[in-house]
């Protein structure tokens, strides 16, 4: 049993001391490389496709991607040209749904006509072979950039960009003619007729009565306390056939009572009042938001889309916010009847506030 255990002793004392022979013997550093390391296969060989074989089927290949690429120039011409074509008519569905069918099918054309040619281009055309780009840093040597530009030309020499003029020609017409849809229809976003016209004038004129929104109910100015606030709109949109909803976003209002001696008022707009009521423009000076929260105490407005804020103690001034310029105030006074109405219209433009820069 001892010496089992003395001899156990020993033949650990033995390998400690032959790991430390080797350890001081070793460099610092080196590793030891395994002998059955797999090696690197590399890359198979390129597979030569029909393209690469026969001039006929790449040449072949090339009238196939460049009509793709006219075909999506026509599909994007047809595009605008459905659009004229079929306009859409208020009040007839059946116009909506055949300015979105001719329209998309045109857009449609157009995109996939571009993508599936580039998708053909890369896969028929240009060399199929692999490739490892071995990561660098940001700015390599002198060497290495200009092996880059050798790359590069590499590159455009198998593509054959420069090369196949056919193939070129119509990708850059395809990729010019691809947003004239875009820009036709957005073009058409905009008002046919001044912009700052429409916007000065609204259904606001002298005798027009303030109404409540969306009611239609006619406001007396005995009606309006001190606090309160009025959504209102002009009389007779609600019979509007037409076009209602542009006119209500130019000529909504809000309308408010304030104290006498709470009311700061320049000497030309002291009759655009009436015994502490007030009318201002519900259409926010920076990107036409509904100005709509009022505060009963500081007799602030504020916008809720930017935090733009008004004082409306003096002549809804911006007092906090991105807009440009105070809330138009319209004029208004009483009928014969104490209903409240309108004495003319806006004086300027109501909306965001670059449309005053033409004035």
């Amino acid at each position: 049993m001892m010496a089992d255990v003395h001899g156990g002793a020993t033949g650990g004392e033995a390998a400690e001391t032959a790991v430390e022979k080797h350890a001081s013997s070793a460099s610092p550093g080196v590793a030891v490389e395994r002998a059955d390391r797999i090696s690197n296969p590399g890359f198979p060989p390129e597979r030569q496709r029909v393209t690469d074989l026969d001039p006929a089927k790449e040449r072949s290949a090339e009238r196939t991607v460049s009509g793709l690429f006219l075909l999506s120039v026509v599909g994007s011409v047809l595009a605008v040209v459905a659009y004229v074509a079929f306009p859409i008519v208020e009040g007839d569905p059946s116009t909506i749904r055949l300015n979105n069918l001719f329209l998309g099918l045109g857009i449609t054309l157009g995109l996939l006509g571009i993508g599936i040619g580039a998708v053909h281009w890369s896969k028929a055309l240009m060399h199929g072979h692999e490739l490892v780009e071995e990561r660098h840093g940001t700015r390599g040597s002198d060497e290495t950039r200009a092996k880059a530009v050798e790359i590069f030309q590499a590159g455009n020499a198998e593509s054959g960009f420069t090369r196949r003029s056919l193939v070129r020609n119509t990708l850059i017409g395809a990729l010019v003619a691809t947003p004239i849809p875009a820009i036709a229809i957005f073009r058409d976003l905009a008002p046919a007729e001044d912009p700052i016209a429409l916007l000065k004038h609204t259904m606001w004129e002298e005798g027009v009565r303030l109404t409540r929104d969306p009611s239609g109910t006619p406001i007396k100015a005995s009606d309006v306390t001190i606090g309160a606030a009025f959504h209102v709109i002009p009389e007779g949109l609600a019979e509007l056939e037409s076009h209602k909803l542009e006119e209500k976003a130019k000529a909504a209002v809000l309308l408010m009572r304030l104290p006498l001696d709470r009311l700061n008022e320049r000497e030309d707009r002291k009759d655009w009042s009436y015994d502490g009521i007030v009318a201002y423009s519900k259409i926010c000076t920076h990107v036409g938001c509904p100005v709509a929260l009022y505060e009963q105490q500081t007799h602030h407005l504020l916008c809720p889309c930017h935090q733009s804020e008004f004082d409306v103690a003096n002549h809804a001034e911006v007092i906090f916010g991105p807009a440009a310029r105070p809330l138009p105030q319209l004029p208004i006074t009483v009928d014969e009847e104490g209903y409240l109405v309108a004495k003319s219209d806006f004086t300027e433009p109501v909306g965001p506030s670059f449309w005053e820069r033409a004035l």
